[in-house]
């Protein structure tokens, strides 16, 4: 089977926590503070297999999470950092944000792209000495790393997309034209997925064509194989259209050949403005009238038309110096650009503070849980830094203005304590 969209949840790991530690030493008094921060947690890297054609391995596994970093250590020493994750998924893939369909990532090209970023290791108690702070008791933790569900889409890479109605003999032709092997039969929809083949124009030269399955009026709104497969025929430059200039199975080409150009239209305008060579196949079995017919009627169109035989070879022979040609005065294939926005982050010292029905306070600081993680509210210099970061940045006021008096429960996320300051 033929899978060409997928949809994963990928999770970059948590920095480790920063140490809480004094150093102990035989004959040093009084060593200090000398916890060490935190490793950074890995980043979830997605790159590009040559090897691989199909996004099935994430029929099977849908989550994905990087190493988180190592705690920090005492003697100074640092966390170690959490090792990357390296996703592999085939050339040509689109990463997408899955709730707002934003383009994060377009796998194309040989360089790894970082999906989501590992947290930052926290900070070891020896960051907050001070002379008046000598036993600092507390350390921060780790931030946790970036989380997304994605959407993985294939789109194909190749030069050259063969189109065209079911049986008309695409398959036969980049089977004559390239090494590709695709299963050939005398029955609609005998290509259920794309085939792709190398075709070799000379020694230094050569291109890669894509057998895209038949398409059927409708496809453009999903009927048939639809969007299953139109998606594939995007990045190619140049479009090979196939018609079956005979009308052997009672179909008229000139018909058949605006019908799929309207179907490109209704998927994307600018699909419908690549450029074609439009090849009359089995011109074998047709009569001459009927080739000469649609020559007319294609060239008069403005574009290239070659009479060919997939069957038998007839004609092939100069299509792949055509195409190479073509393409040596076209654009490279197209690399999509990402688009995806981030949701706008809170300010690094933002917060909301409400009274419940219950008489208690709500703070809503998630920069002040951390510093709570951190800290040992026992002890009185992490709980006296602790009411410092309050108090610099306004949350002391705000409680004040909301009617906090001693002795009022306070709730910050998880944590409870009553009002003293």
């Amino acid at each position: 089977m033929f899978v060409d969209v997928a949809r994963i949840t990928v999770k970059a790991g948590r920095g480790g926590d920063g140490a809480v530690s004094f150093r102990r030493e035989k004959y040093v008094a009084a060593g200090g503070p000398d916890g060490g921060d935190g490793g950074r947690g890995g980043d979830v890297i997605f790159v590009a297999d040559p090897n691989l054609s199909t996004l099935m391995d994430f029929r099977y596994q849908r989550k994905y999470a990087a190493q988180s970093g190592e705690n920090g250590k005492s003697s100074n020493s640092y966390g170690k950092s959490g090792e990357d994750l390296v996703i592999r998924v085939p050339r040509g893939t689109l990463v997408k944000d899955a709730e707002t369909g934003g383009l994060i990532a377009d796998i194309s090209g040989e360089e790894p792209v970082i999906v989501a970023r590992g947290g930052r290791g926290g900070l070891g108690n020896r960051h907050f000495a001070t002379p008046t702070r000598q036993i600092p008791r507390f350390a921060k933790p780790g931030l946790p790393g970036e989380e997304f569900t994605l959407q993985l889409e294939l789109k194909l890479i190749a030069d050259v997309g063969l189109i065209g109605f079911p049986n008309v003999g695409k398959s036969t032709l980049i089977s004559r034209i390239s090494a590709a092997k695709p299963k050939i039969a005398n029955y609609h929809f005998t290509t259920l997925s794309p085939v792709l083949g190398v075709v070799r124009v000379g020694d230094e030269a050569s291109f890669v064509a894509a057998d895209i399955p038949g398409l059927i009026e409708g496809a453009a709104e999903g009927v048939g194989l639809g969007h299953d497969f139109l998606r594939h025929v995007e990045r190619c430059r140049l479009l090979l259209h196939v018609v079956d200039v005979s009308g052997c199975e009672g179909r008229d080409p000139e018909e058949d050949f605006e019908k799929i150009n309207a179907e490109l239209a209704r998927f994307s305008p600018a699909l419908a403005q690549r450029p074609q060579i439009v090849l009359g196949n089995k011109c074998d079995i047709a009569e001459p009238e009927q080739v000469d017919a649609f020559r007319a009627f294609v060239e008069q169109k403005g574009l290239v038309f070659l009479p060919v035989s997939a069957a038998t070879g007839k004609g092939l022979e100069t299509l792949p110096g055509l195409v190479f040609s073509r393409l040596r005065e076209l654009p490279p294939v197209a690399v999509f650009t990402p688009d995806y926005v981030k949701p706008a982050a809170r300010g690094a010292r933002d917060f909301t503070a409400r009274k419940e029905e219950d008489g208690s306070f709500y703070v809503d600081a998630p920069w002040l849980e951390r510093i709570l993680e951190g800290s040992d509210v026992e002890d009185y210099e992490s709980l006296q830094y602790f009411q410092t970061q309050l108090a610099d940045f306004g949350v002391l006021d705000k409680l004040t203005e909301l009617g906090v008096k001693e002795g009022d429960t306070v709730r910050i996320g998880e944590y409870e304590f009553d009002y003293l300051f």
